[in-house]
């Protein structure tokens, strides 16, 4: 007879199956591979039914950033839903929109001094893309209606989101539905010649945007990139140079720059904000994910006061911006996002990341010099494993070989959840996770690495 744990298992992935379709899923998949009905988590575990435990690698796609049920944010939460649970953002306001705001302003890059909240990452994308053609628009250049991407860019899957990204598994699909933009190859240093710095490589890529600018920014509204780390497009990196050489660039041939950190924010990257790197200020920077520490759906688009007042006109004049989400400013998700910036007032946050950082390179300096190992690389508290068939030519496994799946499976098996890109690994934890998990994690890996490659 089954025990209780079993028969709760099997009954709600029974009820699942019978009426969810999951994100990014090929259902059928779940013919061979059960779902995991999850009944708990804490710090960096999830727990299932069965009391199996989980290191949850990816921060549940990148979003927590100090733990399942923190308790200070669990506190800032509680407090706010015997208040006020939500209220329009539109001729009403409520407090922790508007300290969340002002905090906002005061942490990211100098010169931010706008908020605008929406609900998630593509919708803080689409705000951004509106808000720069808007602006171009108010100031009587209509012709500025076209955006610069990079190649294996990645933004979000609503349209406007998706014509601006560049990885076909989401976007070739849906390419009748989407905006013409102009791609310039990205700086991914992946591609770097032997001995090439990251560096050398990046300057050397930005020629490609540079010669775009010069080309098109009669009618290019805006550059939009992911700063230093093209999360989605498997985990490739580049050197903050190509950033600084991007805001000279953007500034010269009057173009916005929208800075895409929904992923790399909020000290995934080593500091708080990856454009610290270059020392930058994007004239749109797009927030979510850790923004609410993984709790809630929360995003703000931050800018600058000059774009503020192209719109700030007469009623009659039609200037506005007229975009609204229903659950825009919510008081909840500001709360929590509020506890979070807490946090990293309260703790040494950075500092601790610095350390764990160099605990997950120490874990898989030696990944280096696996057979099926091109590359491992590394931004803070993003690691990255490229997994190749030919070490030598960089030769990926056929994408239909689904290798990454197997490392997937025996990281479940063994208490850890990763999940690759392809035949890229990486790891992604809450900050809160210690050395001896961290090394746990990479132990798994490295074992899943030599299943999947046999």
């Amino acid at each position: 007879m089954l025990n209780k744990p079993q028969t709760r298992t099997s009954s709600l992935i029974q009820r699942d199956l019978s009426a969810l379709w999951h994100p990014c899923t090929q259902m059928k998949d779940h013919e061979s591979y059960p779902i995991i009905p999850i009944r708990r988590g804490k710090g960096i575990w999830l727990e299932d039914f069965e009391r199996n435990r989980y290191i949850d690698g990816i921060s549940s796609w990148w979003v927590n950033l100090f733990g399942h049920s923190n308790p200070r944010i669990n506190s800032r939460i509680k407090a706010q839903l015997d208040t006020l649970e939500h209220v329009l953002l539109a001729g009403f306001s409520h407090e922790p929109a508007i300290e969340l705001a002002q905090r906002l302003v005061q942490i990211t890059p100098s010169g931010l001094e706008r908020c605008f909240y929406a609900d998630n990452g593509s919708s803080a994308v689409e705000i951004a893309m509106k808000m720069s053609f808007h602006y171009w628009l108010n100031k009587g250049q209509a012709k500025k209606t076209k955006f610069i991407t990079l190649s294996n860019g990645y933004h979000g899957e609503t349209l406007g989101a998706l014509s601006v990204g560049n990885v076909d598994l989401y976007k070739k699909t849906y390419g009748p539905l989407l905006i013409e933009t102009i791609t310039v190859p990205s700086p991914d240093c992946y591609n770097r010649e032997a001995g090439e710095s990251w560096k050398e490589y990046s300057i050397r890529q930005f020629e490609a945007m540079s010669q775009a600018l010069e080309k098109h920014s009669s009618e290019v509204s805006a550059v939009i990139i992911e700063p230093l780390v093209q999360c989605a497009g498997n985990m490739r990196m580049y050197h903050p140079i190509y950033l600084t050489l991007l805001r000279e660039a953007c500034d010269n041939y009057g173009v916005h720059l929208i800075a895409d950190e929904i992923a790399v924010g909020f000290g995934r990257t080593g500091t708080l904000f990856a454009c610290e790197q270059a020392d930058i200020t994007p004239d749109f920077l797009c927030l979510s994910k850790g923004l609410t520490g993984g709790y809630l759906p929360l995003s703000a688009v931050l800018t600058h006061e000059y774009v503020y007042q192209a719109f700030y006109d007469d009623y009659e004049n039609l200037t506005a911006f007229l975009h609204s989400h229903s659950y825009t400013g919510n008081p909840l998700g500001c709360s929590a996002a509020l506890a979070t910036l807490d946090i990293f007032t309260e703790d040494d946050v950075l500092g601790n990341n610095q350390k764990l950082a160099t605990t997950m390179a120490q874990a898989t300096a030696h990944f280096s010099e696996h057979p099926h190992v091109a590359e491992v690389r590394q931004h803070g508290m993003i690691l990255a494993i490229e997994m190749v068939k030919d070490k030598q030519t960089k030769a990926s496994f056929p994408w239909q070989e689904r290798r990454g799946l197997k490392i997937y499976h025996h990281g479940l098996k063994n208490g850890v959840l990763l999940r690759p890109l392809g035949n890229v690994i990486y790891f992604m934890p809450p900050y809160v996770i210690k050395k001896s998990e961290i090394e746990h994690m990479a132990r798994i890996a490295f074992e899943g690495i030599d299943l999947a490659t046999l």
